[in-house]
């Protein structure tokens, strides 16, 4: 019986309390994720690991893991979960306007992509009412001038490749699984810095 004991209190309790915070860590705090396709490079790469936390409140600039198969219509068979950049957040209107990005009649700050991306690759001139009229948005996503409560507009940073609100709307925060986070051993420190912290230079100036 003694022996029993120590076993429980030596082994099986410490395994058990290990096992049960490494589930509640992943379940709510924090889990490893994988970049399927390119669509947001240059900063992150197809199969690139990031951590993505699921306790962060999602900003302007932040980047996402949602799970798009009630978002995107056109889903691929088999895909789950896209990877992309918050551009608008509840209330917000998004505009793209000679070459140029706008969030409230303000400058977007995207030195994080090049400029061949920041105009051609978002495409012409568009306000997100007309972008609904363009693509096949979901009917409650249409005719909006502003980016409703409780969802947001995200895109990715190689926007010529990349689907994303501008081709199905808005992402329920529902639908939102956490922040994208570029791990500390990742050695592309610019890339790091893109993707950890551009909500905090969001806009121009």
């Amino acid at each position: 019986m003694k022996f029993l004991k120590l076993c429980f209190k030596n082994w099986i309790m410490p395994i058990a309390i290990g096992i049960t915070i490494a589930v509640l860590i992943q379940k709510f705090i924090v889990i490893g994720a994988t970049v399927d396709g390119l669509s947001m490079m240059p900063n992150l790469s197809n199969n690139e690991k990031v951590i993505e936390s699921k306790l962060s409140t999602i900003k302007r600039g932040d980047v996402v893991v949602f799970d798009a198969r009630d978002e995107d219509p056109a889903i691929s068979a088999g895909k789950k979960y896209y990877v992309k950049r918050v551009v608008g957040i509840g209330g917000d209107t998004v505009e793209q306007r000679n070459s140029k990005l706008f969030v409230n009649g303000k400058e977007v700050n995207q030195s994080y992509i090049d400029f061949y991306q920041q105009s051609e690759g978002t495409g012409l001139n568009w306000q997100l009412s007309n972008l609904s009229k363009r693509h096949a948005w979901q009917e409650k996503d249409q005719n909006q001038t502003r980016v409703p409560k409780g969802t947001y507009f995200v895109l990715g940073d190689n926007r010529m490749l990349s689907n994303d609100s501008r081709s199905y709307g808005f992402i329920d925060k529902s639908h939102i699984l956490g922040k994208a986070i570029v791990p500390f051993w990742q050695q592309n420190k610019q890339a790091k810095k893109n993707i950890n912290h551009q909500a905090k230079s969001f806009f121009v100036n």
